[in-house]
């Protein structure tokens, strides 16, 4: 059942208040009232497939507090529209840090998933669905963290969660590998992305409709933010937006919409929103602006949507209509217009593919009508073509043939279909690209060959446009460049394509030939890239940033196509041999560390960018023997910040402290196949022994288990007003590196992180290869060259990550949330048979359950009381009945209507798992299972 019509015609109110203004699109209209289902949210639920709980909006984030920034939107959409809104988590967080305590791991976990319930009440969400993903360590590898959260299994329990709520739309996160992203982000938007186009497939996990879950298909999805610009204040909608990308569409919604409910702006609950989120800090962020001119929009990009869309700057809503919310004056609510080029790339002169598939509501007919295609000024395509009269639910596919004119190779263009049938009409879009008959580029870098082959397997090319085209080369050094060239065009081509460098740089040779290049297939051409002048700044240091053009053109009898790609030049050393190895006492000898220093004090992190600062510096002397790395690292600081205690020997960069990165063969595709050393110089007190670690690499953890054999001593004030900054002299074996060194491109970075104040938080990092973001891309690292040491070969450790993530199955409020909305804990598999409890008692603070297993597994039992844990027990059962006994903190006594002592009944929360699902049932205390 579907229970989004029919309507009733209840106005809404506030509406003039929400709306931004604006003229409405010319084929769809913005509407001055809206329309909401009758049924109460216990009749959707009762009513649904699965008997699961209905929502509009879902948006899928990878840990509590990614929803954050959209809060004062779903909070509006909520209030002014009645939509009903629900997260779902990939992990509880359990990972990251903890601003308030010394929790970690699971604990850590479950305080995150209070905090992140509290804060998504603030915008009226009852429904955050948490994945028990592992949340490991920060990382920008999205290949990485599918890995570690199991990947189609994840997928599908993502998947399942969708068929069985069936949101309208979908909001994520980035699903684009451009810079900065984190991995995790990535990961989860790509997982929203597929989930978008997977839960309408009834072949795709077919399990879930034995499960009572039926296939559905989400409307539209979003990407929560944009590229380019766009106003605050009340009219920023009103204004729209310009994108960086010319062909997206951009949504928005003003956060200073005053909301009737709160008796206060949607700015200011979205503050108390994020202050929730105090285990990571968030307490402490600054008030939203009281200048109406200043409160802040958010912007939401249009990654697919199958529905008309409403002029964008037509209201905070605009990102709904068509898709959860109807029209006024559209097509009938719940009509899909899905466009679909046969490629992304489209060639001047060259006929391109475009179907066009329309599909009647599920629950009314479709009159007779046309469907036009737009393109750009230049482009042609052909006439308008008829689309019968479909009966409900009915479709009917449409081909056009486009061709697009001679606009510059790269140009971003748009294809918009137009339905007009009856009086109504309805536009939606597609995205394409501009290509060359022929055009070369760098081969990418391998997360980013995954990245693009995952689009391109989706028809999802629009994703890439932004993702950097980059390649490292080493100072002063020379290293070989692929260069992929690719026919776009629908004929044999040949040709040649040319490297221009900056000077300073060289290609050789500066031009090589291809021929008897096929329609659509690729040839590699390897130029050697060299930096001829080593006196050119390197990373962040140069005027550019570390950022060197570098224009690829290729050549061909249908002209020439040129793309520019970005190089980054990292700093180089030549580590000499010891001629006897260091004595590890924190004391530097002119015989122990041959060759001059390091400089690790430009900044990368902090104020100036690229710059320097008096408050913070280092020089690192580093050798080496035949089994070990030595350092000496002499840092110069003013201020000693936050000392942590000895039980914090983690996340050193919160603190005063070093990081040593070492890839041991250059080529690391992400930060756990490195070694990453952290050291506080000490812990506890001014003299309290050094705190040293691994952080977010191979294997992270104390050194003293992680890394064996690591050694370090430190030289240091006794006293805070004595304090001028440290000396560290550090001892690492090869053996506890990931890998065998190559000798000839092993990959190095100093970083010191400096703090002036005690709220663990650092305000400079100064390093030595500073490019921002380096801290996750082991390839913008700077590379040492170690003498004297043969290369054993390629042989790596696979990681050791923690196996730590908070469960569904253990945390009383999921229970209770899916005990309340049927959707499985975890998004798992359902128990095939009922749970439930059939009668429970306190007496002298033991707590006894009657239990109904549906089979043999376990069992969890908990009391709650709203906000903690009073008692709980863990249980192997068999099919059938068990009784569990527990100790409980209750003053309550008895049973039923006799219970006694508290003036409001505790709950039981159950869960229960076995290989074949899970399972949840809640029940007052003193009471069964109703």
């Amino acid at each position: 059942m579907d229970d989004r019509l029919p309507l009733s015609q209840r106005a809404m109110s506030r509406r003039t208040l929400f709306k931004a203004g604006g003229v409405l699109g010319a084929a769809a209209a913005a509407g001055a009232a809206f329309q909401i289902s009758p049924l109460s949210a216990a009749e959707q639920a009762l009513a649904a497939p699965g008997g699961a709980v209905k929502l509009n909006v879902l948006f899928i984030g990878a840990h509590p507090d990614d929803e954050a920034g959209n809060l004062g939107v779903f909070g509006q959409w909520n209030e002014f529209f009645d939509m009903k809104a629900g997260v779902i988590t990939v992990t509880r967080g359990e990972g990251g840090g903890n601003a308030v305590g010394l929790e970690e791991g699971p604990p850590l976990g479950m305080m995150r998933e209070a905090e992140e319930r509290k804060a998504v009440g603030y915008a009226g969400i009852e429904h955050v669905f948490n994945l028990d993903g592992l949340d490991f360590y920060y990382t920008a590898s999205a290949p990485l963290s599918r890995q570690v959260w199991g990947g189609d299994a994840v997928l599908g329990r993502i998947v399942r969660v969708v068929r069985a709520t069936r949101p309208d739309v979908i909001v994520t996160m980035n699903p684009s590998a451009v810079e900065g992203n984190h991995g995790n982000h990535q990961q989860a938007a790509m997982f929203a992305v597929e989930a978008y186009l997977a839960a309408g497939d009834p072949s795709r996990f077919p399990e879930h409709l034995a499960e009572g879950f039926a296939a559905w298909q989400p409307r539209r999805i979003l990407r929560a933010g944009a590229n380019g610009t766009g106003a605050n204040g009340e009219g920023g909608v009103a204004a729209g937006y310009t994108p960086s990308v010319a062909s997206d569409v951009v949504f928005g919604c003003w956060n200073g919409t005053p909301s009737a409910r709160n008796g206060r702006r949607w700015s200011e609950m979205l503050d108390l929103a994020r202050w929730a989120y105090v285990t990571q800090g968030w307490a402490e962020m600054a008030a939203s602006p009281t200048d109406p001119a200043k409160i802040s929009t958010s912007w939401f990009t249009v990654i697919h949507s199958r529905t008309p869309l409403a002029d964008p700057r037509s209201g905070g809503d605009a990102a709904l209509r068509g898709a959860a919310l109807p029209i006024d004056g559209g097509l009938p609510f719940g009509t899909l217009i899905d466009v679909r080029p046969s490629r992304f790339e489209a060639v001047a002169g060259q006929s391109l593919a475009v179907d066009v598939t329309i599909t009647a509501p599920d629950d009314a007919k479709l009159a007779a009508g046309t469907v036009t295609l737009a393109v750009p000024s230049g482009w042609t395509t052909g006439g308008s073509q008829s689309v019968r009269a479909l009966k409900k639910g009915a479709s009917q596919r449409l081909t056009f043939q486009v061709t697009a004119g001679s606009d510059p190779v790269g140009t971003q263009a748009r294809v918009e279909a137009t339905l007009a049938a009856g009086s109504a009409s309805g536009t939606t879009f597609a995205q394409l690209r501009v290509a060359g008959a022929v055009e070369a580029t760098i081969s990418p870098l391998p997360e980013i060959r995954l990245f693009r082959e995952w689009t391109a397997g989706l028809g999802m090319k629009h994703l890439d446009v932004l993702v950097p085209e980059l390649f490292p080369v080493g100072q002063g050094r020379t290293r070989p460049l692929d260069v992929v060239v690719q026919n776009f065009s629908d004929r044999v081509r040949a040709g040649s394509v040319s490297l221009e460098l900056p000077a300073g740089f060289s290609a050789s040779p500066s031009e090589l030939p291809y021929a008897g290049l096929g329609a659509g297939e690729t040839a590699t051409l390897t130029f050697d890239v060299a930096n001829t002048d080593a006196t050119i700044p390197t990373a962040n240091r140069a005027s550019n940033g570390g950022n060197w053009p570098v224009t690829v053109r290729a050549a061909s009898d249908a002209g020439t196509a040129a793309r520019t790609v970005t190089m980054n030049l990292v700093p180089a050393y030549a580590v000499q041999r010891a001629a006897v190895a260091p004595v590890l006492d924190g004391v530097r000898r002119e015989d122990e560390y041959p060759g001059e220093p390091i400089p690790v004090e430009t900044i990368w992190d902090g104020s100036p960018m690229g710059g320097t600062t008096p408050s913070i510096s280092a020089k690192t002397w580093i050798t080496h023997d035949d089994a070990n790395l030595y350092l000496f690292i002499s840092v110069a600081d003013d201020i000693r910040g936050t000392i942590l205690p000895a039980a914090d020997n983690k996340r050193q960069r919160r603190t005063d402290s070093v990081e040593i990165y070492v890839d041991p063969r250059g080529d690391a595709p992400n930060t756990a196949h490195t070694f990453i050393g952290g050291i506080m110089p000490s812990m506890d007190t001014m003299t309290g022994a050094p705190g040293v670690g691994r952080d977010r690499d191979n294997w992270q953890g104390e050194a003293a288990v992680t890394a064996p054999g690591m050694e370090v001593a430190v030289r240091m004030a006794p006293t805070a007003a004595e304090y001028t900054g440290y000396d560290l002299e550090v001892k690492i074996p090869f053996a506890v590196l990931p890998d065998n060194l190559d000798p000839a491109h092993v990959g190095f970075n100093v970083v010191v992180n400096d703090s002036d104040t005690q709220n663990k938080a650092a305000q400079n990092r100064v390093g030595w290869s500073t490019f921002p973001g380096m801290r996750a891309d082991p390839w913008r690292w700077g590379v040492i060259t170690l003498d004297g040491i043969a290369d054993a070969g390629a042989s790596p450790k696979d990681p050791t990550l923690p196996d730590t993530a908070a469960r569904s199955v253990a945390s009383p409020q999921s229970i209770l949330q899916s005990a309340g909305d049927q959707v499985p804990l975890g998004g798992s598999s359902k128990a095939d048979h009922e749970l439930k409890v059939l009668s429970s008692s306190v007496s002298g603070g033991i707590a006894k359950v009657a239990l109904q297993t549906p089979r043999a597994g376990t069992a969890r039992v908990f009391l709650w009381d709203g906000a903690q844990v009073l008692g709980s027990t863990e249980k192997s059962v068999s099919s059938g009945r068990t009784d569990v006994g527990f100790p409980v903190r209750t003053t309550a006594n008895g049973s039923g209507d006799s219970l006694t002592g508290t003036p409001a009944s505790p709950v039981l929360a159950v869960s229960f798992e076995s290989q074949s699902g899970v399972s949840a049932t809640r029940a007052p205390l003193g009471g069964r299972s109703r």
